[in-house]
């Protein structure tokens, strides 16, 4: 069965840290590029952080240099360590496998005090 399975969400509060996992099943998870997104209320989902196959790293500028993403592929996990949390970081967290196109079904990750 191919899926996602997010975890590690959350309550927090401001400048606290979470770290999130996606662990996946029925797909080469070493071919694939992970990426995280979010989506706050009302708002469209954005983009976050990928990490590709190889290992190389990016991240949206509203998250570099307090999120970071890794993977480990005998586990075919991927993470997003999250640190200096902020109230506008409140969102569903989603990863997604993007050479297959699978996503995950979200975790609520809320910074609020």
């Amino acid at each position: 069965q191919v899926q996602l399975v997010e975890s590690g969400g959350g309550l927090v509060q401001p400048g606290g840290s979470l770290r999130l996992s996606c662990a996946a099943s029925g797909i080469i998870f070493s071919a694939n590029a992970m990426a995280w997104y979010r989506q706050a209320p009302g708002k469209q989902r954005e983009w976050v952080a990928i990490i590709a196959n190889g290992g190389a790293t990016n991240y949206a500028d509203s998250v570099k240099g307090r999120f970071t993403i890794s993977r480990d592929n005998a586990k075919n996990t991927a993470y997003l360590q999250m640190s200096n949390l902020k109230p506008e970081d409140t969102a569903v967290y989603y990863c997604s496998a993007r050479r297959d196109n699978v996503w995950g079904q979200g975790t609520q990750v809320t910074v609020s005090s």
